[in-house]
């Protein structure tokens, strides 16, 4: 399966007043894992930056205003994206700049059956967690050094990682490898092998997390099946 998880900057928060996209970053995953194949380009929003929005990305009038108008770069994003489902976090908020550029410049808009709301699924899968990419990213040991600020390719690429751990996980399939799309032909163009991680992952619970647990086991007494689980992996580790 096909997807597209992207981001996107902008110059506020709401493109019927007025605000617009800046930039936008795309990462072409393949049944959950990235293929190597990404689309990310700058837009020249047309109108100032305000500098609470540059505070946050970092993208100035200066830097902006060589780069092109959406409507010169709509058909290449439309392009890449093809048939695929798009997949964002907070998505609603990323949608609604996209569909607002692709209808003013004449284009179709995508419908919400193709949008999944990573936001949505981490709320879902932690409730009371904090839900935020950086979050997230701290949840499942991802590392987010290089995001000093917001990057829509950047942010994208973390996110793809963030999606493969909300769906699943390495353990969501035995095949570790995906096929890679050709640009040009369509034709699938060979196997990449997934780098393995270099260190396994942190425990996904939290220090309260296990402690509660533990209260709630010393609550039901001696007998609670845990207790059984327990003294199983203390043999083993004693063997």
């Amino acid at each position: 399966m096909r997807e597209i998880v992207f981001d996107t900057e902008t110059t506020g928060l709401d493109p019927k007043t007025g605000d617009r996209l800046v930039e936008i970053g795309c990462v072409e995953v393949v049944n959950r894992f990235p293929t190597g194949r990404n689309f990310h380009v700058y837009i020249n929003p047309g109108r100032p930056v305000p500098q609470e929005a540059f505070d946050v990305h970092g993208l100035s009038d200066e830097f902006l205003a060589d780069k092109p108008r959406f409507e010169e770069v709509a058909d290449a994003f439309v392009d890449f994206v093809g048939e695929a489902h798009l997949v964002a976090h907070n998505a609603s908020f990323d949608m609604g700049f996209i569909n607002f550029e692709l209808k003013a410049s004449g284009r179709s808009t995508f419908g919400n059956e193709r949008v999944v709301d990573t936001l949505m699924m981490a709320r879902r899968k932690h409730p009371g967690a904090p839900a935020s990419l950086d979050a997230l990213c701290n949840r499942y040991g991802i590392d987010r050094s290089k995001r000093i600020k917001h990057g829509a390719l950047l942010d994208a690429e973390l996110l793809a990682e963030v999606y493969l751990e909300l769906t699943g996980g390495r353990q969501a399939g035995l095949d570790l490898t995906v096929s890679v799309q050709s640009s040009e032909s369509g034709e699938v163009g060979g196997r990449v092998a997934l780098r393995p991680r270099p260190s396994p992952l942190p425990s996904r619970l939290s220090a309260a997390e296990v402690e509660a647990h533990a209260a709630f086991i010393a609550a039901i007494g001696e007998k609670a099946l845990w207790n059984t689980y327990l003294d199983h992996d203390e043999q083993a580790e004693t063997a």
